[in-house]
């Protein structure tokens, strides 16, 4: 009796974390996997967007790009060898690979850090795919539960019917709080990973200006 009055409960907010799981039938458990998955990757992300701005060091990435431009490349390179800025490391490896090419060298290294921004983001998308997907497989289950509940005495079997439609709700419910609350930080980490892009986009404009530079200044005199 008290099992059969729990989704009742439910559809009246009196039900506790612990009965909400368990009313929302099987469905639940990938469910919850999706979401410690998600929660994980989501952690993960933004501690390492956290480390990467913290090391952001703008000033070290101007003084030398200024060093190349002086020609002084020894300089430069000391200067970013000291930084754990993402852009510094990527001159660094560019410069000390210059005479066999600077494209290919530069290209290597700046595929490697910004990879590193992507990582995450395809298990991050599928949990925002999956959860609602899950949610609507919740859905039809329960509702399957109800219909298959509707045989002989309505009244004797309306526990059941009501248990089917708070599986249904629940489980969808889950899967669209899921996709929701992923979807935040799933924007905020692609935002961030394009910045970085951007950001090595203007150092390798600037470093090639300032190669070209110093090349036409060193042929003029």
């Amino acid at each position: 009796m008290i099992m059969h009055s729990l989704p009742l409960a439910f559809l009246l907010g009196d039900a506790t974390l612990m009965e909400l799981f368990i009313k929302g039938g099987p469905i639940m458990w990938p469910i919850l996997l999706v979401s410690f998955i998600g929660f994980t990757v989501v952690v993960e992300r933004l501690l390492f967007i956290f480390r990467e701005n913290s090391h952001r060091e703008p000033e070290v990435v101007e003084k030398m790009l200024e060093q190349v431009e002086k020609r002084d490349i020894e300089s430069a390179l000391a200067i970013g060898r000291q930084s754990k800025d993402f852009v510094a490391k990527i001159l660094v490896y560019t410069l000390s690979n210059r005479e066999y090419s600077l494209s290919n060298a530069f290209i290597r290294a700046s595929g490697q850090e910004l990879a590193r921004f992507g990582q995450g983001m395809a298990t991050l998308d599928t949990v925002i795919t999956a959860a609602p997907l899950l949610g609507l497989l919740g859905t039809v289950t329960g509702m399957m539960r109800t219909f298959g509940s509707m045989t002989g005495d309505i009244s004797s079997a309306a526990a059941n019917i009501t248990g089917g439609v708070a599986e249904a709700l629940i489980a969808t419910a889950c899967g669209l709080a899921i996709a929701v609350t992923a979807l935040m930080p799933y924007n905020y980490l692609n935002a961030r990973a394009e910045e970085a892009k951007h950001e090595v986009a203007d150092a390798s404009n600037a470093l090639e200006i300032l190669i070209k530079k110093s090349e036409s200044n060193a042929v003029a005199s």
